[in-house]
C-alpha cells in the first residue's frame, strides 16, 4: 500500500451507518485510489486506530493500523463528513490531534459517502431531498429511479426534468411534479410574449362601403383592428385576392365578411364562406344570419344539402352561402348551379397540408375557380370572384401567397401573452389535475372582471363525456356528435360564464369561438394521429382574449411512454417536446397515386377535357397522364366523361381503395354493415 499511497490529495473519513467504524476513502487527482474501513480503540492517550481494512468488492483485507497513520500523514488534506455524528467527529478529531494532524468537517453527499465516494457539496451544488442534501449526480440517479416507475421517458423529457432539478435544487419538488403537482415555477415551459405591431388603424367612417353595411360597421366599431386595416390598405375593397395570416382573435374573419357582404350588396355576386367542419359552418351560419340576415338571404351547405335538426334546405340562390369544403365541392361534382359568385372566403386554408383533407381542398379551390371563370366567359355582367384565404398558422406564407396568386397580409401580433406549461401524468391522474386547473382558473377573475374559463382538448368523444362528468365545476362535452341545438346551448352557456369548462375533441379546434383563458391538452392526439405543430399552435391560440383576459395559459398533460394507437411511432412525451420546440410546417399539398386519381376524376367530372388545366394549377403536382391512365384502366372514365361508376365514386368522395372494397363487398353479397366494418378494419391496419 505504501507505493499506492505515495501521494494522496484527500483522505476522507465518514461514519458508516449502523456500524462502529468509519469509511476511509483516499483520492488522488479526483480519482479514488482505494476504500477502507477504520475502527478506533480507546487507549490511555485517547482514541487510536485499532483495526484497518482495505475493501475490495465484498472482501476486506486486514492491514496494520499504523498504515492508516502513515496514510494520513501523507495526505495533503483530511476531511470528515458533516453527516458523521458529533460523537464520531469528536473521536476522529481527537485521534488525529494525537498525531498532530488537522482535519476539516465538510458538507458531503451522504449517498456518495455511504458508497465510499468523496463528494463535497456547496450551496450552489447541493440538491435538497427530504431531510438532507445530496450531490447532483446522486439526485439525478434518484430521479431516474423515480422515473422508472412512471414509464420510459424519452431523452428530451428526461433532460427537461434534469434541467429543472439542477435549476431548483430540490428533488422532492421534481418528484412531486411527476405525481401531478402543479407547481407553476416547474410546469412553466416558456411564455410567448404579447406583441403589438404599430399599424395606424383605419377609421370605419372612411371605408365607403354600401350604405347599409357602412352604417352597421360604424355602429359596431370606430376603427378597424390592425390586420383589418392592413387588408383594407392593400386592396381588400378593390377586389384583390388576399392571403391573410394572423393569430387567433386578431380579427381576420371580419376581413372576409366585410369584403364578401359588400360585394353582395353591390350586386357583384354572392358570398361563399367555407370552413372545414360542420360545427364551424353551423356556428358561422348563425352568426351571419343574426348579423346580416336583414340585408341578405343566408343559407348553409354541409354534406349533401341541409342543416340537421331544423330541416332548412340548402338554397343555391341565397346571397350568402356558408358551407363546408365538402358541401360546396359536392355541389360542384353533382353539377349544381351556384349562380354568380362574387367572393370566396376559405377559412383555415392551412388545411391544404393535411393528408386526407388537403388534396380535396386543393381540388375544390381549382374546381371553384374553374366554375367562376367558365361562368364569366358566358355572362357579360359577371366579372368573377374575389378570393380571400384565412389562416392563423402558415409556415411558408410567401410561397403560398404566390401559388394562390394572392396578396399576402401577414400580421404577427399576439393580443395577450400565453404561458405554456408542461407536466407529466398518467391517464388516471389527468382528470384529477384537470379538475384542479379548471377550479383554480374559474375562481380567478381578470382585471376586466371575467372569470377564467377552460377548453380541454382530448382525442375522442367518449373521453369528452368522461372528463366533463368528473369535473367538480359546471362543464359540458362539445363535439360533432352532439345535435345542433345542444352545441348551441353549450356555446351560449360558455359565453354567459355559466360553464367553467368545455371538453372538446381536437377536431373542433379550428374555429370554435369559445372565449377561454386557459387551454388544457388532455392528450396530444387527434383521433389516432399525433397533433402537428400547426394544429397545436392553432389550439393553444384559443387561450386568452384581449377583451376578456390579461393572459392565456396552456397546460399539456403528458403521459410518459404513451401512445393511443399501434400506428403511432412516437410516444406522448416525445411529441410534447416536438410540439413545444417545433417550427411551423410549410403548407403544401402532397399527392400520392390515390389522391391524384381522386382529384383528377373529380376534375374530369366538373370540367371534362379541361381537367388537365385544373390539375396544372393545383398546389400539389399531379401526374395527369398517369392518373388518367388509371381511371381508364379501372373503368372510372370513358374518354373524358365519368362512367356511372366513376360518377358514383366522385359523388361520394371515395378514394380508389375504398371504392374497390365496396365493389368487392357488393359482388360477394356482403351486408352493407359488414362492408363498412371491413373498411374500418382495413384503415386500422394501415
Amino acid at each position: 500500500m505504501s507505493q499506492q499511497v505515495a501521494r494522496v490529495d484527500t483522505l476522507f473519513l465518514h461514519e458508516s451507518g449502523g456500524r462502529d467504524d468509519f469509511t476511509v476513502v483516499a483520492n488522488r487527482d479526483g480519482e479514488r485510489l482505494f476504500r477502507g474501513r477504520l475502527g478506533l480503540k480507546e487507549t490511555n492517550a485517547g482514541p487510536r486506530p485499532g483495526k484497518f481494512r482495505i475493501v475490495d468488492g465484498s472482501s476486506e483485507e486486514p492491514r496494520d493500523p499504523d498504515q492508516f497513520v502513515e496514510l494520513a500523514r501523507r495526505a495533503s488534506r483530511i476531511r470528515i463528513s458533516e453527516q458523521t455524528s458529533r460523537t464520531g467527529r469528536s473521536e476522529l478529531q481527537e485521534m488525529l490531534d494525537g498525531y498532530q494532524l488537522d482535519a476539516l468537517v465538510v458538507r458531503t453527499c451522504r449517498f456518495c459517502a455511504d458508497g465510499g465516494r468523496y463528494s463535497p457539496i456547496t450551496e450552489e451544488t447541493a440538491i435538497k431531498t427530504e431531510r438532507e442534501s445530496i450531490c447532483p449526480d446522486c439526485a439525478i440517479r434518484e430521479l431516474e429511479r423515480e422515473l422508472s416507475f412512471k414509464g420510459n421517458l424519452t431523452g428530451a423529457a428526461q433532460d427537461r426534468l434534469e434541467e429543472l432539478l439542477l435549476d431548483v435544487q430540490d428533488l422532492d419538488r421534481i418528484t412531486n411534479l411527476l405525481q401531478g403537482n402543479l407547481d407553476p415555477d416547474l410546469t412553466k415551459f416558456d411564455e410567448i410574449s404579447a406583441t403589438v405591431e404599430d399599424v395606424d388603424p383605419v377609421p370605419t367612417n372612411s371605408l365607403d362601403l354600401h350604405p347599409n353595411l357602412q352604417g352597421m360597421t360604424e355602429q359596431r366599431f370606430d376603427t378597424l383592428l390592425p390586420v383589418q386595416s392592413l387588408s383594407v390598405r392593400n386592396g381588400l375593397f378593390d377586389g384583390d385576392d388576399q392571403l391573410v395570416v394572423s393569430a387567433t382573435a386578431t380579427g381576420k374573419t371580419l376581413v372576409g365578411e366585410l369584403a364578401g357582404v359588400n360585394r353582395v350588396l353591390e350586386g357583384k355576386g354572392k358570398l361563399l364562406f367555407l370552413v372545414p367542419l360542420v360545427a364551424l359552418a353551423n356556428q358561422k351560419y348563425d352568426d351571419f344570419k343574426e348579423r346580416y340576415g336583414h340585408l341578405a338571404n343566408v343559407t348553409i351547405r354541409v354534406g349533401a344539402s341541409r342543416i340537421n335538426d331544423d330541416g332548412n334546405r340548402f338554397d343555391p340562390n341565397a346571397d350568402i352561402i356558408v358551407g363546408t369544403y365538402e358541401g360546396i365541392d359536392h355541389a360542384l361534382r353533382t353539377g349544381k348551379d351556384l349562380g354568380d359568385i362574387g367572393s370566396v372566403v376559405i377559412d383555415e386554408v392551412h388545411t391544404l397540408k393535411e393528408d386526407e383533407r388537403g388534396h380535396r381542398l386543393d381540388g375544390l379551390i381549382s374546381r371553384l375557380k374553374y366554375y367562376c371563370e367558365n361562368r364569366a366567359e358566358r355572362r357579360e355582367n359577371y366579372e368573377g370572384a374575389q378570393w380571400i384565404y384565412l389562416s392563423a398558422t402558415v409556415g411558408n406564407p410567401e410561397w403560398l401567397a404566390r401559388r394562390l396568386k394572392a396578396t399576402l397580409i401577414e400580421f404577427e401580433e399576439r393580443p395577450v401573452p400565453i404561458e405554456r406549461h408542461l407536466t407529466f401524468a398518467d391517464g388516471q391522474e389527468k382528470v384529477r389535475i384537470e379538475n384542479k386547473l379548471v377550479r383554480r382558473e374559474f375562481d380567478t377573475k381578470s382585471s376586466k372582471g371575467y372569470r377564467g374559463q377552460t377548453i380541454i382538448f382530448t382525442n375522442s368523444r367518449r373521453r369528452c363525456h368522461e372528463i366533463s362528468r368528473k369535473l367538480e365545476y359546471d362543464a359540458a362535452p362539445y363535439h360533432a356528435g352532439l345535435d345542433y341545438r345542444r352545441r348551441k346551448k353549450v356555446e351560449r352557456m360558455f359565453a354567459n360564464q355559466d360553464l367553467a369548462a368545455v371538453v372538446t375533441t381536437a377536431a373542433l379546434a379550428a374555429g370554435v369561438d369559445f372565449p377561454a383563458s386557459q387551454v388544457v391538452f388532455d392528450s396530444l392526439a387527434m383521433g389516432i394521429e399525433w397533433l402537428s405543430v400547426q394544429e397545436f399552435s392553432q389550439m393553444l391560440g384559443r387561450a386568452g382574449r384581449p377583451d376578456y383576459h390579461d393572459k392565456g395559459k396552456v397546460y399539456m398533460l403528458v403521459e410518459p411512454d404513451a401512445a393511443y394507437h399501434g400506428s403511432m411511432e412516437m410516444s406522448e412525451d416525445e411529441v410534447a417536446f416536438m410540439l413545444l420546440k417545433g417550427e411551423m410546417e410549410d403548407v403544401a399539398t402532397i399527392y400520392d397515386e390515390s389522391a391524384a386519381v381522386e382529384e383528377t376524376l373529380a376534375n374530369i367530372t366538373v370540367a371534362g377535357k379541361r381537367a388537365k388545366r385544373l390539375n396544372d394549377r393545383m398546389l400539389g403536382e399531379i401526374p395527369t397522364k398517369h392518373a388518367v391512365g388509371k381511371l381508364l384502366e379501372w373503368n372510372f372514365i370513358d374518354g373524358f366523361e365519368p362512367t356511372p361508376l366513376g360518377r358514383a365514386i366522385t359523388r361520394h368522395f371515395l378514394a380508389p381503395d375504398d371504392a374497390f372494397r365496396i365493389l368487392d363487398g357488393v359482388r360477394n353479397g356482403l351486408d352493407p354493415y359488414a362492408i363498412v366494418a371491413e373498411m374500418e378494419l382495413a384503415e386500422d391496419d394501415l
